[in-house]
C-alpha cells in the first residue's frame, strides 16, 4: 500500500492543565498551616492582594480569549466551572488514605500547640551518614535504591538481586553497600528479617562494649542466631537445656535481647507527636451536630482598589497589573472554593457518622469516598482531595478526616460493621483478658463471631498487628 502525506482536521475537547488550575488543586489539598503560609507568600509577592477585616465580594477573574487578555472593565466575564474541573481531573487525585505533605510549617503560629512539624525521615538520616563515606557513582546509585526500598520499620523486604538489577550493578556490590548501610545508625536498619535485625544490634553492642567477650552477650547472640523460635515461644527451660547454661543465664540474656529495638525505623517520621490545627469544628446543639469551619486567624483577601484605578488609567504597567490581578482573583476563588467544598464534605461525614459522635468508636459505620461523593453531588476525587491532610474537632476528640473512611465487615444479620469498630472490640477483649492465659487470634475471632461479627483469624491478626499488639504467646505472663 502506498504511503502519502495529507492534512486532516479534527475537532476535539481537551482539559488544559494551566498553572492556575494546578493552584486550585494544591489549595484544596493544603493543610490549614500550609494554607496560611501560602497566603503569606502571595501577599508578599503580589502587590494587588491586600488583607481586609470585612467580607469582600468575590473578584471577577479576567478571562483569556485565545492568548489575548481581556481588560478588567469587560462586563462579559466568564465564570470558572470549578466543580466540573475538579470532578473531571483525576491525574493528581491522592489515594485514600492520604499520606499528607512533607513540607515544614514555618513557625508562624503564635503557640506551640498550633504548630505542625516534620521529623527527619529515615532516608534522610541514612543519606546524611553515607555522605561521609567515599562512594563511587555505582555505590551511590545502589545505596539510593536500597534506602528507597526500606519500609517504615527500617527493613529491606525486596530481594537484593532485584535491587542490583534495577541499579545495573552486581549483586556483590549491592551486598557490600547494604553492609555499609547496616553499619549506620540506627542499629539494625537494613535488616531483611527480625533475626538479622537483632543480630546487627547485638554485634554493634559487642563492638562498642568495653567487654566484647561478655558471656551473656555471646549467649544472647547464640539464642537469636539459632534458637529464635524457642525465644518467641518463651520456652526458657528448653533453651537452658539446649545451650547447656543455667536458667539465670537465660534470663539475663533474654533481658539483653528485650532491650533491643525490633523496628529500628519507627522513630523516623513515624509515631512522633504532631500538633495540628483542626480545619472543621463539630458542636452538639440540642440533639443536632453543627459543623463550622475554623477560620480563626485565616486572613480575608481583597484586590487593592488603587491598582484597579491604575489599570483603568492604562500606561506601561497595564500588562503587569492585569497579570497580578488575574493571579489574585484565582487565589481568592480557589480559597473560597476550598472552604465551600470542605464544609460540604464535613457535613456529609457528620451525617453518616452520627452514631460514632454519640456513642463512640464501637458505633462507627463503614464509609467510602463514593458515599460522601454521591451525597454531596461531587466526584470521588474531589472528596479525596478535600479530606487530604485535614482534621476535624469533634466532642470525642480531634481526628483526621480520613479516619472516618473505613471498610466494613459483614455481621450475621447482613449489616456492615466498620473495621475501626472491630479494632476497638479487639483492643477491649485483649485489655480484659487473663494475663496468664491470653486470648489467641482464633479465640478472638470466635468471640467476635458470637458478638455478630463474621471475621477470619487472619483478619484478627492483621488488625492486632496494625494496633502494635503482640501475639498471645508474647503477651503471656507467669507460668
Amino acid at each position: 500500500m502506498a504511503l502519502e502525506a495529507r492534512l486532516q482536521q479534527k475537532l476535539t475537547q481537551k482539559l488544559v492543565m494551566t498553572p492556575q488550575l494546578r493552584q486550585a488543586i494544591k489549595i484544596l489539598q493544603l493543610q490549614r498551616e500550609e494554607l496560611d503560609t501560602l497566603i503569606d507568600e502571595e501577599l508578599a509577592e503580589n502587590p494587588v492582594l491586600e488583607r481586609t477585616e470585612e467580607e469582600e465580594p468575590l473578584p471577577e477573574e479576567p478571562p483569556m480569549v485565545g492568548e489575548t487578555p481581556v481588560t478588567v472593565e469587560t462586563t462579559a466575564q466568564e465564570e470558572i466551572n470549578w466543580q466540573t474541573y475538579l470532578d473531571s481531573y483525576n491525574e493528581e487525585a491522592p489515594s485514600l488514605p492520604a499520606t499528607g505533605s512533607d513540607e515544614e510549617d514555618e513557625e508562624r503560629q503564635r503557640t506551640l500547640e498550633n504548630m505542625l512539624t516534620r521529623a527527619e525521615s529515615l532516608a534522610e538520616h541514612l543519606s546524611d551518614q553515607l555522605r561521609f563515606k567515599e562512594l563511587t557513582p555505582e555505590e551511590e546509585r545502589i545505596a539510593s535504591v536500597i534506602i528507597g526500598n526500606l519500609d517504615v520499620a527500617g527493613y529491606l523486604q525486596v530481594p537484593l538481586e532485584e535491587l542490583a538489577a534495577s541499579a545495573a550493578v552486581s549483586v556483590g556490590l549491592a551486598a557490600y553497600v547494604l553492609q555499609l548501610i547496616q553499619a549506620c545508625d540506627p542499629p539494625g536498619v537494613g535488616a531483611r528479617d527480625l533475626r538479622e535485625c537483632l543480630l546487627l544490634q547485638l554485634r554493634a553492642q559487642a563492638v562498642e562494649d568495653l567487654s566484647p567477650e561478655d558471656p551473656i552477650l555471646a549467649l544472647a547472640i547464640r539464642i537469636v542466631q539459632d534458637h529464635l523460635p524457642a525465644l518467641e515461644g518463651r520456652r526458657f527451660d528448653r533453651l537452658a537445656k539446649d545451650l547447656g547454661v543455667t536458667a539465670e543465664d537465660i534470663a539475663q540474656a533474654v533481658k539483653v535481647i528485650s532491650a533491643l529495638e525490633p523496628k529500628p525505623g519507627r522513630n523516623f517520621g513515624e509515631g512522633e507527636v504532631r500538633y495540628v490545627t483542626p480545619d472543621v469544628h463539630v458542636h452538639k446543639v440540642s440533639d443536632e451536630y453543627m459543623v463550622t469551619l475554623n477560620e480563626e486567624g485565616l486572613p480575608r483577601l481583597k484586590v487593592s482598589p488603587s491598582y484597579r484605578r491604575l489599570l483603568a488609567e492604562g500606561g506601561d504597567a497595564k500588562d503587569y497589573i492585569q497579570d497580578k490581578l488575574r493571579s489574585a482573583a484565582w487565589l481568592i476563588k480557589s480559597i473560597q472554593q476550598r472552604q465551600r467544598t470542605l464544609l460540604l464534605v464535613a457535613q456529609s461525614i457528620v451525617k453518616f457518622q452520627q452514631d460514632f459522635l454519640t456513642y463512640g468508636v464501637l458505633q462507627m459505620r463503614p464509609l467510602v469516598l463514593r458515599d460522601v461523593a454521591d451525597d454531596v453531588g461531587i466526584h470521588e476525587s474531589t472528596v479525596s482531595r478535600a479530606i487530604a491532610n485535614k482534621y476535624i474537632a469533634t466532642p470525642r476528640g480531634i481526628y483526621s478526616m480520613k479516619k472516618f473512611f473505613t471498610t466494613g465487615l459483614k455481621g450475621h444479620q447482613g449489616q456492615d460493621v466498620a473495621a475501626e469498630s472491630v479494632k476497638e472490640r479487639i483492643r477491649e477483649l485483649i485489655a480484659n483478658e487473663d494475663a496468664a492465659r491470653p486470648l489467641s487470634d482464633e479465640d478472638i475471632a470466635k468471640m467476635l463471631s458470637q458478638g455478630n461479627v463474621t471475621i477470619a483469624r487472619r483478619t484478627v491478626a492483621k488488625y492486632r498487628e496494625s494496633m502494635n499488639i503482640l501475639p498471645s504467646a508474647k503477651r503471656k505472663q507467669g507460668h
